[in-house]
């Protein structure tokens, strides 16, 4: 690895972020992008600054919002976390994280995370109260990562996604890819800057069951019989992101300190969002986060507003497992207000070692 690399992920990740840029921000396309899974934020200790990291977000976490994040790990850290998403949908998120320290300066990660939308119920057109029956769709998603830190100053990183949504009897899949920067600098790193594109994949379409055939009367012809005839469903593109973010740290003895955070986040299927927050961590055990994040620009009657436009806090604890020992047990819990619903929770427990 080298400076060339480096300058050459960055050139990469500015020119693909202006062309998301060109497209963003416009409420006109909003609803036109699919596999909004994607933008569903499953670990704790980030959605506790609503998503806001995109500088200073590290470890597993940095694999949903800034994959350069990924390298500023120490050595092994594995993630279970559980989100119940949109308090009232009965939607929940269960998710699995796990980065390694790869040498010196290398790090490699691994997500697995799918929805969980429970039982639905079965209805037809003769049945519309229901046949009894029920199905679950499976909306999952295996993300595989790697960062590299050069100088302690600059992290690189880039991520790749696998995307399946499926029914009984139709599916899609998909490829994502996550690019990303971070750059910290000051005497204790105090100052950071972190800049992701996300979900930069080729459309999806769904095909590859019996859920697009349909019975109807043959064409023409004097015989009186039926045919079966397949629909091909429309495409639908990745909502693609590109955030930019700042922090930096103000500290109050070796482990105290308080973060401001402040990001902005342009989609390109819908307006762009804006939003600050702050961090404090005490005696490197406990933390404590709370975030804001609004849209830019006035809505009209006929736009929806971002169900995440508002309110976010959450907290952590951080134990050591044995006595003067590096590995570590974390509790993480964020909270993020909705609406509508009656907002989402996301629980995780963190093992770092």
């Amino acid at each position: 690895m080298n400076k060339n690399f480096y300058s050459l992920i960055t050139c990469f990740i500015l020119t693909l972020g202006i062309s998301v840029v060109s497209y963003a921000g416009n409420p006109d396309r909003q609803g036109e992008a699919g596999a909004s899974e994607l933008l569903f934020n499953p670990w704790a200790r980030s959605a506790g600054l609503h998503s806001l990291g995109t500088s200073c977000v590290t470890g597993v976490d940095a694999m949903r919002l800034n994959i350069a994040g990924l390298g500023r790990i120490n050595g092994t850290e594995l993630v279970i976390a559980n989100t119940r998403l949109y308090e009232g949908s009965t939607l929940k998120l269960n998710s699995l994280g796990f980065a390694q320290k790869m040498g010196d300066n290398g790090a490699l990660g691994i997500s697995l995370v799918a929805v969980d939308f429970g039982d639905i119920p079965v209805t037809t057109v003769n049945q519309p109260g229901g046949t009894g029956g029920s199905y679950s769709p499976g909306f999952f998603h295996m993300g595989l990562g790697y960062a590299h830190t050069y100088d302690n100053k600059i992290s690189v990183g880039i991520l790749a996604r696998g995307i399946s949504e499926s029914l009984p009897d139709v599916s899609a899949f998909g490829f994502a890819l996550d690019a990303g920067v971070q750059y910290v600098s000051g005497e204790k790193d105090e100052f950071k800057l972190g800049i992701s594109l996300r979900n930069i994949g080729s459309p999806m379409n769904f095909g590859g069951g019996e859920g697009l055939a349909f019975q109807g009367d043959q064409p023409e012809g004097e015989a009186n019989y039926q045919l079966t005839f397949n629909q091909r469903a429309e495409g639908f593109e990745l909502p693609s992101v590109l955030n930019i973010g700042v922090s930096y740290d103000f500290y109050l003895g070796e482990t105290n300190y308080i973060r401001g955070v402040g990001n902005f986040t342009s989609n390109a299927f819908s307006r762009d969002q804006i939003g600050v927050g702050a961090e404090a961590m005490f005696f490197d055990k406990f933390a404590l986060r709370a975030a804001y994040k609004l849209e830019v620009g006035n809505s009209t009657n006929n736009e929806a507003e971002n169900v995440y436009s508002g309110l976010a806090f959450g907290a952590s604890v951080d134990v050591p497992l044995r006595k003067s020992s590096s590995q570590r047990l974390g509790i993480d819990y964020a909270y993020r207000t909705t609406n509508p619903f009656k907002g989402t929770h996301n629980f995780a427990i963190r093992m770092s070692f």
